[in-house]
């Protein structure tokens, strides 16, 4: 491994060991890479680790979540999501944050009913690391011309809005919530890491410098994770459409229709 991807795992470690050495965490656990190495981590430091998942039943996410939680002996909750409550929790999310996009909503649904869900007051989260690893998509599918573009849109994406978001999230339940993927010293190493050697080639070579990283901190198996997007990989945005559908609706226009208190 390199130098850097090598001060990279060790700046991740103690990040993690600095959020929650000695304390009772949770982590919003989706069963890939990002929460799977952030689990993996607290376990060695934490006074306990409680992994939290939200899903439809049988969805992408549960049932990685359900295997890798097995794996690395860490007790697993399915925080369950249905056609039967997400409308209600899409209402209890509008009004503790006041959020009102969808597309934010979709995404961001996954760690309200989490923090919702859990007993523990600390919170730790993957995020960060799509935006700052290269784990997105559209990094590999855009033009050369577009990439840094994408790279500065995400990062701004992810501190303009997601953050604040789940910020406001953890203040209405009385949670900490923490980024051990945006701690000062790791986004110091990753300052160093020219961002076109992060550019994945392909699906597969996503976030190629945490894989190397996970690999350097003994946990082999995660490297090889493959996740979806939360909205998708946890079946929320399936059971929104469905629900849309069935109140003739467009998905926008049923999310719009449930914040403004329709749905009560």
């Amino acid at each position: 491994m390199e130098e850097e991807h090598m001060e990279l795992a060790s700046a991740i470690e103690n990040a993690v060991r600095r959020m929650s050495e000695g304390r009772r965490v949770a982590v919003a656990f989706s069963g890939g890479l990002d929460s799977g190495l952030v689990a993996c981590l607290a376990k060695r430091y934490a006074e306990s680790v409680t992994l939290y998942t939200c899903g439809s039943e049988g969805s992408f996410d549960v049932l990685a979540a359900e295997e890798l939680s097995s794996a690395i002996g860490l007790p697993w909750v399915h925080v369950r999501i249905s056609t039967d409550n997400v409308a209600d929790m899409i209402a209890r999310f509008h009004r503790a944050t006041g959020e009102t996009d969808p597309f934010t909503i979709s995404y961001e649904l996954q760690l309200f009913s989490v923090c919702e869900s859990c007993q523990e007051d600390v919170v730790l989260t993957g995020q960060g690391a799509d935006e700052y690893f290269m784990g997105c998509a559209k990094y590999v599918e855009c033009a050369d011309c577009d990439y840094m573009a994408y790279v500065k849109d995400g990062v701004n994406r992810l501190r303009e809005v997601s953050v604040p978001c789940e910020l406001a999230i953890a203040r209405h339940f009385g949670k900490e919530l923490l980024y051990p993927y945006m701690d000062p010293e790791v986004l110091e190493v990753v300052g160093k890491i020219d961002p076109w050697d992060m550019r994945p080639k392909d699906m597969d070579s996503r976030k190629s410098v945490l894989k190397k990283a996970a690999v350097e901190l003994g946990f082999p198996m995660l490297a090889h994770r493959t996740k979806k997007s939360s909205q998708y990989g946890s079946g929320t945005t399936d059971i929104i459409r469905a629900l849309a559908k069935r109140e003739g609706m467009m998905y926008n226009r049923y999310i719009a229709h449930i914040c403004s208190g329709g749905h009560d």
